[in-house]
């Protein structure tokens, strides 16, 4: 990673609300397969306070990647942006961004996990016969793609093109401008 810092402060703490302790910086990075990103960080010593984020600083142009599911791709990278959809349609499971949604990196493995947790804690809520009976076969068929069983068809979606898919097996596209409208950012948008 290529860094630069850009700026350090001291500002008043947004936990304790003392003023002149927290320390506030803000650092330009280069993360391959990512681009350009602000690193944020603000840490507290009196209350021990410490948040940090990262914040794109390139946007590319709309991209949907598309790569099957199978025993030889687990181990592939990806990169999801803060502002991008993942699914899965075979197994009808999809994560879409919010306002606090984070971008990350993990490979396709890591994506079967990060559904298998969610479909675990979904389990836990719904209580009815038909959401066990979904949750339970869903729950089983990523288990099975997660061992290397099967194939199914990872998507991701991104209106900003700042994710990735890190394979010669990737189907990168655009997004129809039709299809890029109904996609959510994870950002607010105020209308006049």
């Amino acid at each position: 990673m290529n860094e630069m810092e850009i700026n350090e402060m001291i500002i008043k703490c947004p936990a304790c609300s003392v003023e002149g302790v927290a320390k506030s910086i803000m650092k330009e990075i280069e993360i391959p397969h990512f681009g350009k990103v602000l690193e944020t960080t603000i840490q507290c010593p009196d209350c021990g306070f410490k948040h940090s984020d990262i914040i794109a600083l390139e946007q590319n142009d709309p991209a949907r990647y598309v790569i099957e599911i199978n025993k030889n791709n687990l181990s592939v990278r990806v990169v999801r942006s803060q502002s991008a959809t993942v699914l899965i349609p075979e197994l009808g499971v999809k994560v879409e961004p919010g306002p606090k949604s984070e971008g990350y990196v993990t490979n396709v493995e890591g994506i079967l996990t990060r559904f298998e947790d969610a479909v675990k804690k979904a389990l836990n809520l719904f209580d009815d016969d038909a959401s066990q009976e979904n949750g339970t076969n869903t729950l089983k068929e990523i288990q099975n793609l997660k061992k290397g069983n099967g194939t199914a068809t990872l998507i991701i979606l991104d209106p900003f093109g700042q994710s990735n898919v890190v394979s010669d097996n990737v189907e990168i596209s655009e997004i129809p401008e039709n299809e890029l409208n109904t996609l959510k950012t994870g950002f607010s948008h105020i209308e006049e």
